[in-house]
């Protein structure tokens, strides 16, 4: 063993940098985890402030429904676990709710918020069962901007003027009237007249695509939480006119949206009826007495 001094001091000099690197490894991973938290729950802050038809869904629910997003992911084979938002949305029709749900850069999940929704309505010429599994967003369907105009019934189908048409272009779904069978849809996620159709949402109504609130809708667009493609696309120089300027942009935007049907045979708490939809009770009859 040797009893150099400068040799003794030279060891001492490395574990202290030792220390202090792992010192310093670990106060870095702990800073990043709190910024990370603090982001989430500034976004969860941002959804409950901006987005309205929201739904309350209680802690037990919500991990039953994230388990059902990593069963649609796997059935679909997709393999990518960066952190990423993801649009999940339950088609019963006791259910009728979509989900934003985001995988944290720590791998674990975070529930952003939910909404009341409505797909495919059967029974009606060209009207689909919105179709399930787990749908790329991407510049191959590029979107579109509705342009406010009545069909018509006086009804503006894909909701205000400028608001975005998410497109996920054509897919197989089982159609809705005559016989069945199954054809090809458009699967769109969009708005709906805020009028005269809005308020029905948390029923079946469309003919197949996800009709959201118009202020979810704003939600995904303004702050990009479907649009890692197009994001992508954007930093290597593409031009993309359906892109607005000025955008405040979630750190960590995804590229699916997913659909799924829980089977709930019962509506759940969480989930009540619009009041539009709801059965109306019959006045009561005045007796005789009270009529005099």
């Amino acid at each position: 063993m040797t009893h150099d001094p400068a040799a003794k001091r030279l060891r001492r000099l490395l574990c202290l940098a030792a220390l202090l690197l792992c010192t310093s490894t670990v106060g870095h991973a702990a800073a990043v985890a709190v910024s990370d938290d603090a982001a989430l729950k500034s976004w969860s802050q941002h959804f409950a402030e901006e987005v309205d038809h929201r739904l309350e869904v209680p802690p037990d629910a919500q991990q039953a429904y994230i388990t059902r997003l990593q069963q649609a992911l796997t059935e679909a084979q997709i393999d990518d676990t960066s952190a990423q938002a993801f649009v999940l949305v339950d088609r019963s029709p006791q259910v009728q709710a979509a989900f934003v749900v985001l995988r944290t850069p720590s791998n674990a999940w975070h529930w952003l918020g939910a909404t009341a929704v409505s797909t495919g309505k059967v029974g009606q010429y060209e009207h689909f069962v919105t179709p399930l599994g787990v749908f790329a967003h991407t510049l191959a369907n590029p979107d579109f901007r509705a342009e406010g105009t009545y069909n018509k019934n006086k009804i503006r189908g894909y909701g205000l003027k400028g608001l975005r048409v998410f497109d996920f272009g054509w897919q197989t779904a089982e159609r809705g009237w005559g016989e069945g069978g199954k054809s090809l849809m458009r699967l769109q996620m969009h708005a709906t007249d805020p009028t005269t159709l809005e308020g029905r949402l948390g029923t079946v109504q469309s003919e197949g695509c996800v009709r959201i609130p118009t202020t979810l809708n704003r939600f995904l667009d303004q702050h990009g939480v479907l649009d890692a493609q197009y994001e992508a696309a954007l930093a290597e120089g593409q031009k993309l006119w359906i892109i607005k300027p000025g955008r405040a942009l979630i750190p960590w935007p995804g590229n699916y949206l997913v659909v799924v049907d829980s089977g709930a045979t019962e509506r759940p708490a969480w989930s009540p009826l619009p009041v539009i939809a709801r059965p109306v009770k019959p006045a009561r009859k005045a007796s005789a007495k009270k009529l005099r």
